[in-house]
């Protein structure tokens, strides 16, 4: 089964989306750049009709200079929902698309079916902090990604999963002005965030990798106090790409969108 590339017009913003699967629909938001691609939805299509949309400025979707901030890519995903024609999709985002995520089901939490947060963004409680990207030399982003290095070391130059050094680094330069556009407000994360979560309506599935070096474990437990009707789900012995490091990650999603 292949992807089918999708394209849509958002606000003037040529948006492309990744679909796979058939069933009922999901969304799934990716984080703070598109390194790890999107393979890892094929364990999910022969249960779900998964769509894969890359942010604006992001991937495969043109630039949107007018973002100002989490509120705009709020605004745009309920737009694309809105476009693509889905009725309650699920609702699946992993690392700043989970913060993304969880800001859309604190405003319209009704217009989607369950929710799923891997390892989100965006609490930034000082008690529980996550790394400082600015301090993590170059050659060690692979293992604050996966607990197994090589597992992510995949998706940078001269790993089997990257096309070439300069079509990663293309795609950084292209990415990188796009998510300052998003954390240009208040960074990786909204001081109230904690006290909007209470308003997700949604039955929630809280993942995270025990062994998460980019975004700690220990948050996993204020996440799921915070949103009403929430479960945790903790995967050994795997990092922040939990859903491409361990099948059972993958596996545990679509046990819970199915029930």
């Amino acid at each position: 089964m292949e992807f089918e590339t999708l394209t849509r017009d958002i606000d003037g913003v040529r948006t492309v989306v990744k679909a796979i699967g058939n069933g009922p629909a999901v969304i799934a938001l990716h984080g703070a750049a598109t390194i790890e691609g999107y393979d890892w939805a094929r364990g999910l299509a022969d249960r779900f009709r998964v769509y894969l949309p890359f942010h604006p400025g992001f991937g495969e979707s043109a630039q949107a200079p007018h973002i100002a901030g989490m509120q705009d890519m709020v605004v745009h995903n309920l737009r694309l929902v809105a476009a693509l024609g889905l009725e309650r999709p699920h609702l699946v985002g992993h690392s700043m698309g989970g913060w993304m995520a969880a800001e859309i089901a604190a405003v319209a939490g009704e217009r989607f079916g369950k929710l799923v947060l891997n390892a989100p963004a965006g609490l930034n409680h000082p008690e529980h902090r996550g790394a400082d990207l600015s301090r993590i030399p170059p050659e060690e982003f692979p293992a604050y990604l996966a607990h197994d290095a090589a597992v992510a070391a995949r998706y940078f130059p001269g790993g089997s999963e990257c096309a070439s050094a300069e079509a990663f680094v293309a795609a950084r330069e292209k990415e990188g002005p796009a998510l300052g556009n998003i954390l240009k407000v208040h960074g990786m994360g909204h001081p109230n965030l904690g006290r909007w979560l209470g308003r997700i309506p949604n039955e929630t599935l809280i993942v995270w990798g025990e062994r998460d070096r980019m975004l700690p474990a220990s948050q996993a437990p204020l996440w799921q106090a915070a949103i009403p009707n929430a479960r945790m789900l903790i995967i050994e012995e795997v990092g922040h790409f939990a859903m491409q490091e361990d099948p059972r990650a993958v596996i545990a999603i679509g046990d819970f969108l199915a029930t």
